[in-house]
């Protein structure tokens, strides 16, 4: 990946900050699992042999932003500075700030904006370390998006939803990984009004469990939006623009933990709750002296006419709910409309997804594998590394500095960096993260494994999954586990425990002959 071409967007003023969320990936355990006291960040881990974070990294620079405020746990902090500087082509300003966090106590989004609402001041981009952006969506696009919609009617942030699965696809697919691993992510239900692309209503968890399978809607939305669509296919991106007035009233909603399920909902019924609008307007829409909306509209590559099409129903609606005739008659300028846009992205535009979860790994890193062709390395350092026995599909991947021994078959895989495939090893359908190591007859199907895996001689995994650092020993067979170090270390004392006892046993014996033979003497 080139993170220093900057391909769109070269003359971008500063007008956004963009805020990188990168957890602890609990969803990805046991491979962002610490391996004693060495962390494995989530923003690391390796999606087609190159750090997901990378990628949105990428996205980000080739729309023209340049600051970005990364906030990970403080553990993981050396280890991303390491990467970030370690990229000396990027034209990124990227702050790491770091936050005290644990696995099992972990901090929502909305609480960590809080936090951090001194660093962020001016309208901010949220985005998680995971999202794969199809290459036929732009950032610069969604900005766009955002830049003319607050200037024209008062919006106040996009949204970016895209579809996981053809629609023929959806509920049978064939690859979907053992429920050991745990499950996918399901997409949310949500309504939206396709011609001015607004997002109207999210259903959240709390709203299925009190409801059930019944949607509940407000009179005053269908009043405001009577033709709406109602989706249950698309997954949230988790990439928000937002005005900065967004933190202020982000601030009064303390109790809110989710960005995506608490307050990304309430958002959206700002725009049609009267009630709501008359206690949040002013604070979502400040009056203010700000160059930015003149700023936003010089850098939107939109047309007019698409201002005036934004403008032409929603806006209106919005504006005869709150304004008097009095208003009109003196021609003061009409409320904001308080909207929340929305980017919906079909999966026939392009393969978008998050990798947020084991079965969404494999499922992205399969894809990858669709869209390449493994051909041996040119440089004579890798080349020799690749036996001439060996047997590599050309819907795999081998990345630099690793050796393929003799009479090796690799199908449908990932190999990472620094890693030793010793001879007749089979590996099919799996992913290697760096510096594993697969011993002479092992075989892998279906399987992860952690960085610094070690396979024994004629171990097989099966629809396995490894935590980085961990040991399977020559011989053995799993199948859909989740195989921890923290297993690994209780059965290697346990071993040990059972040796000792059976060496003192042996030593009580001896020593109990020599008292006998004492005495008979």
């Amino acid at each position: 990946m080139d993170l220093g071409v900057n391909t769109e967007g070269n003359s971008a003023i500063r007008e956004f900050i963009a805020v990188v969320l990168a957890g602890f990936g609990n969803g990805l355990q046991p491979l962002t699992s610490d391996n004693g006291d060495d962390p494995c960040p989530k923003a690391l881990i390796p999606v087609a042999n190159t750090p997901v974070i990378d990628y949105t990294l990428s996205w980000l620079e080739k729309s023209g932003v340049k600051d970005v405020l990364l906030i990970s746990p403080a553990t993981h902090r050396p280890a991303l500075s390491h990467h970030i500087h370690s990229s000396t082509s990027t034209t990124l300003v990227i702050d790491v700030v770091p936050f005290d966090e644990s696995p099992d106590s972990s901090i929502g989004p909305c609480t960590l904006l809080r936090y951090f609402a001194s660093r962020i001041t001016n309208d901010f981009i949220l985005l998680p370390c995971d999202f794969i952006p199809p290459p036929t969506l732009s950032l610069s696009s969604i900005l766009d998006k955002f830049r003319t919609e607050t200037v024209s009617d008062g919006a106040i942030a996009t949204t970016c939803w895209f579809e996981l699965n053809r629609p023929a696809d959806a509920g049978r697919d064939k690859t979907i990984p053992p429920e050991e691993w745990g499950s996918a992510v399901s997409p949310a239900t949500i309504v939206y009004h396709e011609p001015s692309g607004t997002l109207l209503h999210i259903d959240t968890p709390d709203d299925v469990d009190q409801d059930g399978d019944d949607l509940k809607l407000k009179m005053s939305l269908l009043n405001l939006y009577p033709r709406t669509v109602l989706a249950s296919r698309y997954q949230d991106s988790h990439v928000y623009v937002c005005k900065h007035s967004v933190i202020e009233a982000l601030q009064q909603k303390e109790h809110y933990d989710s960005f995506k399920e608490d307050f990304l909902p309430w958002l959206c019924k700002v725009q049609y709750s009267s009630s709501k609008r008359k206690k949040y307007e002013r604070v979502l829409n400040p009056i203010t002296n700000s160059p930015g909306q003149s700023i936003a509209l010089r850098h939107s590559t939109l047309a007019s006419a698409s201002n005036i099409a934004l403008k032409s129903k929603s806006a209106h609606h919005a504006r005869s709910a709150t304004i008097s005739p009095s208003d009109s008659d003196t021609k003061e300028t009409p409320s904001a409309s308080l909207r929340v846009g929305a980017i919906i992205h079909p999966y026939s535009a392009g393969f978008a997804a998050r990798v947020n979860t084991l079965p969404a790994f494999l499922k992205v890193s399969r894809h990858f594998l669709s869209q390449t062709s493994y051909s041996l390395p040119t440089d004579p350092a890798n080349r020799s590394l690749i036996d001439q026995k060996a047997q590599i599909s050309a819907d795999s991947m081998v990345a630099a500095s690793t050796k393929v021994e003799e009479r090796v078959s690799i199908k449908q895989s990932v190999i990472g960096k620094h890693c030793i495939i010793s001879r007749m090893a089979r590996i099919v359908g799996s992913v290697i993260l760096d510096h594993c190591v697969i011993a002479e007859g092992a075989k892998l199907d279906g399987s992860i494994l952690g960085k610094g895996t070690k396979v024994g001689p004629k171990a097989e995994l099966i629809r396995c999954v490894t935590q980085s650092g961990y040991e399977v020993a020559a011989g053995e067979s799993y199948k859909n586990e989740k195989l921890e170090a923290s297993d690994w270390a209780a059965t290697s004392a346990s071993e040990t425990d059972d040796n000792d006892e059976d060496g003192e046993t042996e030593g009580t014996e001896t020593t109990e002959g020599d008292e006998d033979e004492d005495e008979d003497n």
